[in-house]
């Protein structure tokens, strides 16, 4: 452990498995005390009997707002304030442009952008000057992909978003960042709703044009959240960092 984050509070939502998940893991290695969010408890207990005296697991979605209410107070309650915060929790589904109808773009905004947007809302009073707040966006608000409009959409307005949010909070010395996920190997892609012939197929051309020639895996991003998070980041604001084994170089 490098206590880079030594007694820092964080938050990090869609924290079950995944990004999320690693992410937890390395600022709890790193000193935190952090606060996991998500749907599944269940996934958290094994994370919260290693690290009990510095972690606290909440249950709830982040497009309810009883749920986010619940997170804020919860947190205030157990360390009182907050100083890295994560709105990680993120869907995606392929959805061919014929079948994008307002509803399902809304379901995919509603969890990627709105979700994100309104646990920073929530939080904001809570949040210490100098903190940092990180979004996970993709690297797809780069290049075009099949199927995936509404999913690099939302992503994209959260890139926006976190570029405004840089220069609205800045005067408080909150940190705004992203890190743009490139091919993560994750159980997000079982839930994109291809079969597993199709999956196959799109994971070999997807790693072809890796330079690794191997997808990333979830501590690649979460080495660079730990940066972000920490005052070796003081002086970066309203960036994007991408994380994709080259794919949107060539």
């Amino acid at each position: 452990m490098a206590d880079r984050l030594f007694n820092k509070i964080a938050v990090i939502t869609g924290a079950s498995s995944g990004i999320g998940r690693s992410i937890a893991e390395f600022y709890l290695n790193e000193g935190a005390k952090v606060v996991v969010f998500s749907r599944r408890s269940e996934p958290l207990e094994e994370l919260e009997a290693r690290f009990p005296a510095r972690t606290l697991v909440v249950d709830g979605d982040v497009t309810n707002a009883a749920d986010l209410r619940r997170l804020v107070d919860a947190t205030e309650r157990r360390f009182g304030r907050v100083d890295i915060l994560v709105p990680n929790a993120g869907m995606a589904r392929v959805i061919p442009i014929e079948e994008s109808s307002r509803e399902a773009i809304a379901e995919t905004f509603d969890v990627n952008f709105h979700g994100a947007l309104q646990t920073v809302r929530a939080f904001l009073p809570h949040l210490n000057d100098g903190s940092a707040i990180i979004f996970i966006t993709t690297f797809l608000t780069q290049v075009g992909f099949p199927g995936l409009a509404a999913y690099s959409a939302s992503k994209a307005a959260l890139k926006s978003l976190a570029q405004t949010l840089a220069a609205e909070l800045g005067p408080r010395g909150i940190r705004v960042n992203s890190i743009a996920p490139g091919p993560i190997a994750t159980p997000l892609w079982d839930s994109v709703g291809l079969n597993a012939d199709q999956l196959k197929n799109v994971a070999e051309n997807i790693t072809s044009r890796l330079i690794p020639q191997s997808f990333g895996k979830p501590e690649d991003i979460a080495e660079v959240a730990v940066f972000l998070a920490s005052d070796a980041a003081r002086n970066i604001y309203g960036q994007e960092i991408v994380v994709d084994g080259g794919y949107t170089i060539g």
